[in-house]
């Protein structure tokens, strides 16, 4: 008798760093299959951010049902936690109808919820919390984010330096716990969702990766990046004056806000843009390596190599 797990198609698993294919590869099994896609990107669930998110174009969406892609106004929360069950439910409503499924996406802690699930982690600690906020206001992100590298290098190198919600959380969890968070997470369950998955992760030699990231930055701001950050600088000023939204604080936002702000000029945002973008696939590269089981392909270079590998692809099991 089948278990449950061999009675449904497997889903494929499209991850890798930024710039790197993914959503062309996912277009193209789908189509190939009849598959939905769900949208592992925390961005795209977001309606007003459209050509920094890399959003599927109207054409795309009106071809393939994307699922977690305009879904959200800008304010509305949606954790990582929120995806991963929302996505199970989807995923198994898609093949109570017959169809097959396609993720595809960059999000670390999307993918790694959806996959693996989360281990039972504390609830904040206001006291601790306090200290921490404390801490970082006097010796700054740099110190703690050293005290963090060393007790958990692994976590550490997942994260943007710079930012102080998720180094802060990974600060407390260890005073809570007495345990890193990436030990935390290794000892922690795997659901049984029943579902069959098969991860690839498309790489790239990192000279050739960062070509495409410097372009598509160029092409962004081509398309009127620009002018789309100025509409949600103007619209959103009391969000990003209180720091209340992560979707706004994202690489290639950030840069342009800083310089409406007059802190930068529109030269060393672009150069910014590209930098931060670079140094975001690193950590993505060092998140799927250290913590999801992939099996890396070579991304496609030209269109008769991106038909190869769909069809190679879409005949696993």
């Amino acid at each position: 008798m089948p278990t449950i797990a061999s009675a449904q198609p497997p889903i494929i698993v499209l991850l890798g760093p930024t710039a790197s294919g993914k959503s062309a590869l996912a277009l193209a099994i789908a189509k190939n299959i009849g598959a939905e896609i769900i949208s592992a990107d925390s961005r795209q669930i977001y309606k007003e951010l459209n050509i920094g998110a890399a959003k599927p174009s109207l054409e795309v969406l009106l071809e393939v049902k994307h699922h977690f892609v305009n879904e959200k106004n800008i304010g509305e929360p949606f954790t990582a936690g929120d995806f991963a069950i929302d996505a199970i439910e989807r995923i198994h409503d898609i093949h109570k109808r017959g169809g097959r499924v396609v993720v595809a996406g960059g999000s670390t802690l999307y993918l790694e919820g959806i996959l693996k699930g989360f281990a039972e982690l504390p609830p904040a600690d206001p006291e601790i919390r306090a200290r921490l906020l404390v801490e970082l206001e006097r010796f700054g992100h740099a110190q703690l984010y050293e005290r963090l590298r060393k007790s958990d290098p692994v976590q550490a190198a997942t994260l943007d330096a710079t930012k102080s919600q998720r180094l802060i959380r990974s600060l407390e969890i260890m005073e809570i716990t007495g345990k890193s968070v990436t030990e935390l997470q290794s000892s922690g369950k795997t659901r049984h969702t029943g579902l069959h998955f098969i991860t690839f992760g498309l790489s790239m030699p990192r000279e050739i990766l960062y070509q495409r990231i410097n372009q598509r930055t160029d092409a962004m701001i081509d398309a009127g990046l620009c002018d789309e950050a100025e509409q949600l600088y103007h619209k959103y000023r009391d969000l990003l004056a209180n720091k209340e939204t992560s979707a706004l604080k994202s690489v290639g936002y950030q840069e342009l806000f800083h310089y409406f702000d007059g802190e930068i000029n529109f030269a060393e945002a672009v150069k910014l843009i590209k930098q931060h973008t670079r140094n975001y696939a690193k950590r993505q590269l060092t998140f799927f390596n250290n913590r999801l089981p992939v099996t890396w392909v070579g991304a496609p270079e030209n269109s008769r190599e991106l038909a190869t590998l769909a069809a190679t692809m879409e005949n696993c099991n």
